[in-house]
């Protein structure tokens, strides 16, 4: 399987001055509109469609800009405050164009250079290069009309050059509009049935397909059976080799097993493949029917390659944490099914993992595979996959239902570090958090997420915070 192909996402940018001043300060324009094409160029990286609107200096254009932005369905508006301007050209443009909105406070240079402005000696001049770098000028007018007209905003204070800071947060945004467009656009198949009694981890689909704008596919197990049923010698032939390339298979693999994991790989990728998913939960018992029950049980292979191919599988059913799972993996940091195992308090860490199918793209070492005899709380046997996730810093991921029904993100960041782990043929992992591991668990439990979470490596807390505000959705960051 190959990753999804990535649609460029169409971010949104205009300026904002005002007419009156063209004709006062000659050179002001082109000298403003230079700073927002320098605005556009930097923008434009892999995967970004700017869609720069130039200069608004009034409210006809206001209005004529705003239609513009419905027609090209931006995902994101980057306001450039390029010097003073009136409330009333801003307003139009993002209360028709409905999106998020930043507004960017950036000045051409660190500081105006007083000696050399007060040498200029024409007061005419001196104004106009005064209104060349008074972008903070109009910012709060700006914050209070959109408090006042009931709009959502951002804001971005800096440089246009030479600030780490304020790109790395413009950055930010544009991958989080980027993972909001791959989440509203991603098919989640949801096949067999939630485990009976887990209480914490039933979702309504209807509220988390209006809250993430994602679709749900309801698939048939008996579909996946069809699928085993013909998959062909070459096709099986070719996930076998597949298998031994990207798992270490642990001598006491019976290829019997191998075989079995590798033709209901293929049958799951046909599924993925006929319904375009981009994401799946799972869960079955095959009760009474000894097919189904070996069928089920020889998917943990199959979905781990999914997983780590751009296709995040979470087992148990668990419809709120495959969507974690496809954000982080969106941004590319992963996302591994992942519940707590235990605590170690002479190390102060948490030992997390799961049971089920592994994130083999963030494996600190190959992922080994290793047959079990009896796969816990659930039906069959198999094969199972035993990886830990990558050392170094992580980031923790719940999608949690709040009491009144809306979703919320809890977010955590920490490390991910080396010691010894339950070889138990599971994904397992030592994580250390700044809280320290006991202040961590209360601290995450108190918030009420369901018992599961995604992972994923590196620091990634702002970029989920944006990505929230984005799509409305409060976060809760504990470390």
């Amino acid at each position: 399987m190959n990753k999804e192909k990535k649609q460029n996402v169409k971010i949104g940018l205009f300026g904002i001055g005002l007419d009156t001043y063209w004709a006062q300060f000659d050179g002001l324009h082109d000298r403003l509109v230079g700073y927002q094409n320098a605005i556009a160029e930097k923008l434009a990286v892999s995967d970004v469609e700017v869609v720069n609107l130039g200069l608004v200096d009034n409210p006809v254009a206001a209005a004529e800009t705003a239609q513009k932005f419905k027609r090209e369905d931006v995902e994101l508006i980057f306001l450039y405050v390029s010097t003073y301007s009136l409330s009333s050209t801003v307003l139009p443009v993002v209360q028709k164009a409905n999106v998020p909105v930043v507004v960017l406070n950036l000045q051409p240079v660190k500081a105006i250079d007083y000696a050399r402005f007060n040498a200029l000696g024409d007061r005419a001049k001196m104004t106009g290069e005064w209104l060349a770098h008074c972008q903070a000028c109009s910012v709060p007018e700006i914050a209070n009309v959109f408090l006042r007209a009931g709009i959502r905003f951002h804001q971005v204070t800096g440089t246009l050059h030479d600030d780490p800071i304020a790109w790395n947060e413009i950055r930010a945004w544009i991958r989080a509009a980027q993972v909001a467009q791959t989440i509203r656009s991603c098919r989640i198949g949801l096949l067999g049935h939630y485990y009976n009694g887990m209480l914490d981890i039933y979702s309504s689909l209807t509220n988390l397909s209006a809250q993430f704008g994602v679709h749900f596919e309801i698939l048939e197990m008996c579909e996946l059976k069809e699928n085993l049923a013909n998959v062909s010698s070459d096709e099986l032939n070719a996930k076998i080799r597949d298998v031994h390339e990207l798992f270490d298979v642990q001598s006491d693999c019976p290829d019997a097993e191998i075989q079995r994991a590798a033709k209901t790989s293929v049958a799951l990728d046909r599924l993925v493949k006929t319904h375009d998913l981009g994401a799946m939960a799972y869960f079955f018992n095959g009760t009474g029917d000894d097919s189904y029950v070996d069928l089920i049980a020889s998917v943990i292979v199959g979905n781990s390659i999914l997983t780590g191919s751009g296709v995040p599988v979470a087992g148990e059913y668990e419809v709120k944490n495959v969507l974690a799972m496809k954000i982080l993996d969106a941004f590319g940091v992963g996302g591994s099914f992942t519940e707590f195992y235990a605590m170690d308090f002479n190390d102060d860490v948490v030992l997390m993992g799961h049971d089920g199918p592994g994130h083999t793209a963030i494996a600190q070492e190959k992922t080994k595979l290793k047959p079990l005899k009896v796969f816990h709380g659930k039906v069959g046997q198999g094969l199972s996959v035993e990886t830990s996730v990558k050392h170094g810093e992580v980031t923790l991921l719940s999608v949690i239902d709040a009491p009144d029904g809306n979703a919320k993100f809890l977010i955590a960041e920490g490390e991910s570090v080396p010691g010894p782990i339950l070889e138990i043929g599971n994904t397992n992992s030592r994580y250390k958090f700044s809280t320290g591991a006991r202040g961590f668990i209360d601290a995450w439990c108190s918030h009420g997420p369901a018992h599961h979470c995604a992972i994923g490596v590196g620091r990634l807390a702002t970029e989920l915070e944006k990505l929230a505000q984005i799509l409305g959705i409060p976060a809760i960051r504990v470390c």
